[in-house]
Parts: C-alpha cells; sequence; structure tokens
C-alpha cells in the first residue's frame, strides 16, 4: 500500500531575526521534491526540520504531516523517516548483514526463528541490490558504490513512510552517480515513498524528475 503524501505546510524557519527558508509544497507518494541552491540557504536545515533534528539556533513555523499525521511535534525515532546521506555511516564494528540488521523492525516468534527469517530477510536483500552472498564482508572492505547500495537497502529495510535525501550522490563518481540515481529513485517509486531532496546538483534533480525548489539567499536585516 503507497505512503501518503509528504506535505510541507507552510514552513518557515528563522536563524535568530532572519528568515532563512520558506517553503510550502505536497510531495505525493512515490515522487521526489527537490530543494536547490547554493551553500548556506538553508537545504539541509529545512531537512534537519522534517527530521525533527533541527538545532537550537534556529526557530520554526508551519506543519510537516505525512497524511493526517502532523510530524512535528513527533520525536525523530516516531516520524518514520529514511535519512540517506551524502556519506554511507555504515557502523565499521558490523558485517554488511550486521548493519542491514540494524535496520530491521522487531518480530515476533521464537529465537531461532526469528534469526532464521532476519538472516533470509538479509540476503533477499543484497540479492536485491546485486551483493548477493556479501552478509559476512566488513564494510571497510567495500567499494563506494557498494558501500552506497548497503546504505540505501538498510534505510528501505526500516520500512519508512516516506524519505530524505542529503546530497546523498555528491562523494561518488560521474558512473557510480548515475547508477545511484537510477537504483534510488527506481525504489522510491516502487515503495511509493513521498521523498524531499536537497542538492547541488541539477543532474540529481532531472533524474528525480518532479518538482524543484530553488533557494535564494534572502536579503539581511
Amino acid at each position: 500500500m503507497p505512503a501518503p503524501a509528504l506535505i510541507l505546510d507552510d514552513v518557515v524557519i528563522h536563524h535568530g531575526h532572519q528568515r532563512l527558508v520558506a517553503v510550502d509544497a505536497r510531495i505525493a507518494a512515490g515522487e521526489v521534491l527537490t530543494v536547490m541552491g547554493p551553500s548556506g540557504v538553508g537545504k539541509s536545515t529545512l531537512l534537519a526540520q522534517a527530521a525533527g533534528f533541527l538545532a537550537p539556533a534556529f526557530t520554526a513555523s508551519g506543519h510537516i504531516r505525512l497524511g493526517d499525521v502532523d510530524l512535528t511535534r513527533l520525536a525523530p525515532e516516531r516520524r518514520r523517516l529514511g535519512l540517506l546521506f551524502q556519506d554511507p555511516l555504515l557502523f565499521p564494528h558490523l558485517s554488511v548483514g550486521g548493519n542491514l540488521a540494524f535496520g530491521l523492525p522487531a518480530s515476533g516468534g521464537r529465537r531461532n526463528e526469528r534469526r532464521r527469517a532476519r538472516r533470509r530477510r538479509i540476503e533477499e536483500a543484497l540479492n536485491d541490490i546485486g551483493l548477493a552472498g556479501f552478509a559476512d564482508r566488513d564494510p571497510t572492505t567495500l567499494s563506494g558504490g557498494q558501500r552506497a547500495r548497503v546504505a540505501l537497502m538498510r534505510v528501505l529495510l526500516a520500512e519508512p513512510r516516506a524519505m530524505l535525501l542529503d546530497e546523498p550522490f555528491s562523494k561518488l563518481d560521474a558512473a557510480l552517480r548515475e547508477e545511484m540515481r537510477r537504483l534510488v529513485f527506481a525504489r522510491i517509486r516502487a515503495r511509493g515513498l513521498p521523498t524531499l531532496m536537497v542538492t547541488h546538483d541539477r543532474e540529481d534533480a532531472e533524474a528525480a524528475g518532479g518538482q524543484v525548489i530553488e533557494l535564494a539567499p534572502q536579503p539581511q536585516g
């Protein structure tokens, strides 16, 4: 069943007395809203507000909704938003399979049954991203593209209801950027996840294929 729309209802963010961001938008299931602009205009600040991590130096008004649910006052862990960053941020002390298991929701049943079910889901997930047999690998032995794919699948295994993408392709080389764009946006469409992406790269926006909002520096004073 597709996720409901992600709605940015008259969201305005200030830094002190300076208005930084003002966005009013609706992101339908499976669509990507791209927010673009130079450094310092508040792209990542908007993402932090959506995720529930806005720094105390900023103040925000308006509401962020997922369907009928107002996320604005919910704790970050209750928002069920999947976050994908510039860096894969894999846990170095866990295997590839251990990293994926971290994203899996808790399940019922006997302990051995739970373990087998989790292992099966991890193997299916790795096969889905072309990394079959990698469950026991050390993340530090993976290439940049492989780490990015594992990070994406870890987010998806947590069963988010919407996605937030923070410059997710910026640290990949050109060939890998194109590959990961196809993979990420295909999974977003297939799972019907409304997605908010911030980026400097217009090719990211073109690949996403959705609405684009361009932020400009606000006048001082």
